[in-house]
């Protein structure tokens, strides 16, 4: 079988919560060894606490098990080995410093200054291994923001502006769904991190990967040029439809919602001949690009009145028929069990590490394809502190003895 890319490559994840563990599980699913550390004294990550569970009778609200564990970490904590180690411990910078040496990146979302408080910042790890890249996602980057520092998905979509993006023009804020903060940081982190590991073969010398929730997800709004819309007098927020793109939008048809998409001139016409309306075509409202976004609201209001009373199949087929980009608008529950998806392994069963695949659930995959190489998540979570023997005495070389000490210290 093929390796993965980062295959020989190690990760210290020193994350909690979402989006620190979904940079280091894309680590993983690309290869990467990633060290998940986790505090002895707090039950580990946060997301251990997450309702629900998944245990040996399936999916429950509520905890009834020793060995029941949450969803999220059964997604969250795919493909790592775990061990604890409580990084207040004056003991514990020696143990962390072992791991340094064997790693070649180390990840964390704290708060801007933990890390420095802790005494684990970039330059004490790059004293230790001069070729460590020590990447850190926070709200506002490592040197702080608004208030206390610390951002939650939705604080950093409200700063962002995203949360006016969506929905018509007086309406009231629409947050996101998915936490789309808590996971482009991720994302951008493992850009940056991969960056660094490329210059750290060449150089000899890792560095500081410093990625915020703020800017990751502001740097996307600014990809839509909505400065310019305004000055403009064209609407940032247009609700279900994008007038500047006409036709172009969501709309319901009698059993349901559909996607349309059709801003050149050739998908317009193919509307309007799907529409049984191909005169529409030459008509000067609706001839051009720049009619067509002019005459906007006229425009939509056909396409809804032609699809209001049609079914969803009928009106999918004949839009397809005639080449125009459209789709059924699904619930999520569907969308992640689309047959090509999972083909693709972009969306994989979730398997408790002890009972296995009880509750019929699926999670996020690696959605990369390699042509000679492996990419997947295919390993269950870790039990908090499963591999401590492993990681601590069969890579660091501490013994039994020593191991217990530490445990009994409280340090690990």
């Amino acid at each position: 079988m093929a390796e993965g890319p980062l295959t020989g490559r190690t990760v210290i994840d020193l994350t909690t919560a979402l989006a620190g563990p979904y940079a280091t599980l894309l680590l993983a699913g690309l290869g990467a060894r990633v060290i998940k550390v986790e505090n002895p004294l707090t039950g580990g990550d946060s997301s251990r606490g997450n309702s629900p569970y998944v245990g040996a009778d399936g999916l429950t609200a509520v905890r009834r098990e020793p060995d029941d564990m949450s969803v999220s970490m059964l997604l969250r904590g795919r493909n790592k080995h775990g061990v604890t180690l409580n990084l207040k411990h004056p003991a514990a910078r020696d143990v962390l410093a072992g791991l340094v040496r064997a790693a070649d990146v180390m990840v964390d979302n704290y708060s801007a200054g933990v890390t420095a408080r802790l005494g684990i910042g970039h330059d004490w790890a790059s004293a230790i291994n001069p070729r460590i890249v020590c990447t850190s996602i926070s709200g506002f980057g490592a040197q702080g923001g608004p208030g206390s520092g610390k951002a939650m998905d939705t604080i950093v979509q409200a700063l962002s502006g995203v949360m006016m993006t969506a929905g018509a023009p007086g309406e009231p804020p629409v947050r996101f769904g998915l936490p789309v903060g808590d996971l482009l940081a991720p994302l951008y982190a493992v850009i940056g991190t991969l960056a660094a590991v490329i210059q750290a073969d060449a150089t000899g010398r890792g560095q500081h990967v410093d990625v915020s929730m703020l800017g990751a997800l502001t740097s996307l709004v600014a990809c839509e040029p909505f400065d310019a819309y305004e000055r403009l007098g064209l609407p940032a927020r247009t609700g279900a439809t994008v007038p500047r793109l006409a036709p172009f939008g969501t709309f319901p048809a009698a059993d349901g919602w559909f996607a349309l998409c059709g801003p050149t001139d050739a998908f317009a016409r193919g509307l309007f001949a799907a529409m049984d309306r191909p005169e529409l075509a030459a008509d000067p409202r609706f001839a051009t690009r720049d009619a067509r976004v002019a005459g906007a609201g006229e425009l939509h209001g056909t396409v809804a009145a032609w699809a209001a009373d049609r079914p969803l199949a009928e009106v999918l087929g004949l839009l397809a028929r005639h080449g125009v980009p459209a789709a059924e608008v699904r619930d999520p529950v569907a969308a992640v069990r689309d047959p090509i998806v999972l083909e693709r392994a972009e969306v994989v069963p979730l398997e408790h590490p002890r009972h296995g695949d009880v509750a019929g659930l699926v999670g996020t995959g690696v959605p990369i394809r390699f042509s000679a190489a492996e990419a997947a998540l295919d390993g269950p979570a870790p039990g908090l502190g499963e591999h401590n023997a492993e990681i601590y005495g069969g890579l660091l070389g501490y013994t039994d003895d020593e191991l217990k000490a530490l445990a009994e210290d409280g340090v690990i």
